[in-house]
């Protein structure tokens, strides 16, 4: 059974930096592309940053040159490196990862098959 599992939230101010790690189970998804979704309070999930099996990434436009993903095939894990942060930021971050093995990087949640519970991220003004 694939599990999923964010951790690394919190509370930080503005400007403060969180990392935030994905710890992915019963499956290496070492060949699988992976992403970070958010979702904030009466908002729809929408994506954060995706990487596929080689390290090449995509960002949204709201945290490029702020945020980084990153993944470590050996550890099957996940990570958000989150500099700069805005209150507009805090959201409930989820991990996500595809059945099939692809080289592209993916950016629909529809395109992804498997999710974590969510960590939850508040940046204060």
């Amino acid at each position: 059974q694939v599990q999923l599992v964010e951790s690394g939230g919190g509370l930080v101010q503005a400007g403060g930096s969180l990392r935030l790690s994905c710890a992915a189970s019963g499956r290496t998804f070492s060949s699988y592309p992976m992403g970070w979704f958010r979702q904030a309070p009466g908002k729809e999930r929408e994506f954060v940053a995706g990487i596929n099996w080689s390290g090449g990434s995509r960002y949204a436009d709201s945290v490029k040159g702020r945020f980084t993903i990153s993944r470590d095939n050996a550890k099957n894990t996940l990570y958000l490196q989150m500099n700069s942060l805005k209150p507009e930021d805090t959201a409930v971050y989820y991990c996500a990862a595809v059945r099939t093995p692809r080289t592209v990087v993916l950016f629909r949640r529809y395109e992804y098959d498997y999710w974590g519970q969510g960590t939850q991220v508040t940046v204060s003004s």
